[in-house]
């Protein structure tokens, strides 16, 4: 299968966006103090593993979208190149 070249610089765009989004978030609810991430003893709740599990899920989602949208770019370069020549 191609991917267009649009569509290739889009998916490796939204797997760093994901990257960038969801490091974020885990960096947010680590630090959370709203009594949501960690209970009162300092251990984490349910609230907290469910979204941990979400932002790895998301992290491993966005590497794939990410690794086929770098592989239909750099697939699209060498296609460009061999035009040339």
């Amino acid at each position: 299968m191609k991917l267009s070249r649009s569509a290739s610089w889009f998916l490796l765009a939204f797997g760093v966006w994901s990257w960038f989004i969801w490091i974020t978030f885990v960096k947010n609810l680590w630090n959370d103090g709203s009594g949501l991430a960690f209970d009162d003893a300092g251990d984490p709740t349910a609230y907290f593993w469910v979204h941990l599990l979400l932002a790895i899920t998301s992290f491993v989602l966005g590497t794939v979208v990410g690794v086929i949208g770098l592989r239909g770019v750099r697939a699209s370069r060498r296609g460009a190149r061999g035009e040339e020549g």
